[in-house]
């Protein structure tokens, strides 16, 4: 039997490297970006996926690299860069050059819907945001009881607040339904009472850090609405400074860490003390200083009371009763004078409203007025006498006596009508001739 040739792993993992590099190159993808890492170094490593697949991604020196900045947890993205296999550890991977962005992935899309409709609705609003109790005594903590940040905060309020009592509402922080069990156990801290456990005067909701999907259950919908119902002030620790949830929005206070949500919930016990030593150091100059100036003012009049005689003593009170005497009769006059004053005011105007007073000036006002309209009747009349002597006058020139008087005449048939033309009467019949002194009868006879 021949002998087989057999290659080394090393050389088979160059072989796929060769060919991916080959065959693939450098490429255009398009995806979504999770389970981003950003190192210390500058390289950041991160999963591009799709429905169906996914890819390791490595963008070494990422911030000089163009597009570095639409790189984030949720994003979607279009990538450049080249096709790899990496030898130590056998997989293969994307070297990214350059990105830019296409628009929302799934996540940040459905996380950008409901952070929009919960706005909608006021629950980010500044207005029912409640302020943390100074000196809580119980604190409630709903994560897991497995979590490496629940153990961070215990020891943070063992150090700064020894007197807390901390009561944990477990729940599950990541997977599958896990945001039913963390709003559970948020109502569950709401009424603690009713479960025999004592009540937080201050709830902390959160969990260490993680990728996008692994944050996301404190971006449901239900965990929101939870918060937003709590009866106590609720600080979401949700992740890293660097991420954000719906529940730091809800929340009343977000802290950028657990451990920085135990820091922010109690005050420190030293600072406490060296705050109570500052005031009690304070109230004691306080007191020993107050006491020195009465020791002092005591001292005083111990000597000013002892050193004089008694009728001297007595030198100054009495000139200062005097003038308050003095004082009190001067005010007294002048009250007096005052009173005087408005009394003989009230006089003169009593005597001016008297009935008689009254009566006496609405009688002379009715006697100018009837005055005035006899004398404005009297103008009236003369006046419409004048007139009619005038019209008289014009009548006189202008009637049908006047014009008899210079010689004219006026005939009237039988009927009583005027005559005006000689077609209007026959031979015989009788006419009447008014005249000026008279009338004429007289016959037709042509």
């Amino acid at each position: 039997m021949a002998e087989v040739k057999a290659i080394s792993v090393t050389q088979l993992a160059r072989r796929i490297r060769n060919l991916l590099e080959i065959e693939v190159g450098d490429v255009w993808v398009e995806g979504e970006i999770s389970n981003l890492r950003k190192q210390g170094s500058g390289h950041w490593y991160f999963s591009l996926k799709d429905e169906s697949a996914q890819i390791s991604c490595a963008m070494f020196s990422a911030r000089r690299r163009t597009g570095h900045e639409v790189i984030e947890d949720g994003a979607q993205v279009q990538i450049f860069g080249e096709a790899s296999f990496y030898e130590a550890r056998g997989s293969t991977q994307l070297i990214v050059k350059k990105a830019k962005a296409v628009g929302l992935g799934d996540l940040q899309a459905r996380f950008e819907a409901l952070k929009r409709k919960l706005d909608q609705e006021g629950l980010f609003s500044r207005d029912r945001k409640r302020a943390l109790p100074g000196f809580p005594r119980v604190i409630g903590i709903v994560t897991s009881p497995t979590g490496a940040a629940l153990q961070d905060m215990k020891n943070i309020f063992s150090r700064r607040a020894p007197w807390l009592t901390v009561v944990l509402f477990p729940a599950a922080v990541q997977g599958k339904g896990a945001e039913r069990g963390i709003a559970q156990a948020i109502r569950r801290a709401g009424k603690a009472t009713e479960e025999g456990l004592p009540q937080p005067e201050v709830l902390i909701v959160g969990r260490g850090g993680g990728s996008l999907e692994d944050l996301w259950n404190f971006n449901e919908e239900i965990v929101a609405r939870a918060i937003a119902e709590c009866p106590i002030p609720v600080i979401s620790a949700v992740g890293h400074e660097i991420d954000f949830t719906i529940s730091d929005f809800v929340a009343d206070l977000r802290a950028p860490t657990p451990s920085a949500a135990a820091e922010l919930a109690v005050p420190d016990q030293v600072e406490l003390r060296e705050r109570i030593g500052s005031l009690g150091s304070r109230l004691k100059r306080v007191v020993e200083g107050r006491l020195d100036r009465l020791a002092d003012q005591l001292d005083y009049c111990e000597r000013s009371l002892f050193s004089q005689p008694a009728d001297k003593k007595l030198q100054y009170p009495i000139f200062r009763l005097e003038g308050l005497r003095r004082t009190f009769l001067t005010a007294v006059k002048e009250s007096m004078r005052d009173r005087e004053r408005l009394i003989e005011d009230y006089q003169a105007n009593w005597k001016h409203y008297h009935p008689r007073e009254v009566f006496k000036r609405r009688q002379e006002k009715l006697d100018a007025s009837q005055s005035d309209f006899i004398n404005a009747a009297k103008s009236a009349l003369g006046a419409q006498e004048t007139r009619v002597e005038r019209l008289g006058s014009l009548l006189q020139a202008l009637g049908p006596g006047s014009v008899f008087k210079r010689g004219f005449s006026v005939t009237y048939g039988a009927d009583g009508e005027i005559i005006k033309s000689v077609d209007t009467v026959s031979p015989g019949d009788e006419l009447t001739t008014e005249v000026g002194d008279g009338k004429i009868k007289s016959v037709v006879e042509e």
